[in-house]
């Protein structure tokens, strides 16, 4: 590893982590990022789980901080989505390189175009242990089960079940988002490590950017005609990914 890829590691680390916490896709970036700087997919795949864990525990923290969520909510929301997780994450081992990234071009695609539909402006409610159904408990399943799997675009998934569902407000998504993610990545990752699957290097100068722009989005409140503009540059990146991966 060259002295440019440690930069561009830190470079969309801290992209990634800035737009994972405020929104989703920041593995869009980074997990293409790392198979273009040489690692096989499912290696790739392993060691942006590094990132993903030090980030989260960079947001976790600093909400916590803030005085934001609730813990016995927030592991009630967890524990179905470690389940899905370490399926997801021993589903991953055994499938091809060339299926992986066909699958990771195929999630991308999707995510991003999930990324363009509006959000319509919910009556939002507060969310107590009384509300999380089976339905939930099942819904978080399969979005551990996805994470394991890839993780690309994970947060759409949070905002269509926490928001569209459960009509928790943006901010609150945010908060259980990155709560949830820490404690399905951590078996995730040990899966990948076991199987010789991360490469600690590139993993933790991923995770260096990845913090930092954590932390930056937990005390940034975005304005709408921001929030615009990153959404835009994140998805004009995306799609120039895709086209690398899937014709060069």
């Amino acid at each position: 590893m060259g002295w440019l890829d440690g930069v561009m590691l830190v470079a969309f680390g801290a992209v990634a982590g800035f737009i994972n916490v405020l929104a989703a896709g920041g593995s869009m970036l980074t997990l293409p990022l790392l198979m273009l700087l040489g690692l096989p997919p499912q290696v790739a795949n392993g060691t942006n789980r590094v990132s993903i864990v030090l980030q989260s525990v960079s947001a976790v923290g600093s909400f916590r901080r803030a005085g934001a969520g609730d813990l016995g909510v927030s592991l009630r929301l967890s524990l179905p989505a470690v389940a899905g997780a370490l399926l997801g994450a021993w589903l991953a081992l055994l499938v091809s390189d060339a299926i992986f990234q066909g699958v990771l071009i195929a999630a991308m695609a999707l995510a991003s175009l999930m990324m363009l539909l509006p959000q319509p402006r919910l009556a939002t409610q507060t969310l107590t242990p009384a509300r999380i159904t089976p339905t939930v408990h099942l819904a978080m399943f399969v979005i551990g089960l996805y994470g394991g799997f890839i993780q690309v675009g994970v947060g759409v998934l949070f905002i269509a079940v926490l928001y569209r569902l459960l009509r928790i407000d943006l901010a609150q998504v945010n908060v259980f988002k990155v709560f949830i993610i820490l404690v399905y990545t951590l078996p995730a990752l040990a899966v990948f490590v076991l199987n010789g699957q991360v490469r600690w290097g590139y993993g933790l100068l991923l995770a260096l950017g990845s913090m930092s722009g954590a932390w930056l989005a937990v005390r940034v409140n975005m304005g709408p005609r921001g929030a615009l503009w990153v959404k835009w540059l994140t998805l004009a990146v995306i799609v120039a990914i895709i086209l690398r991966l899937a014709f060069f």
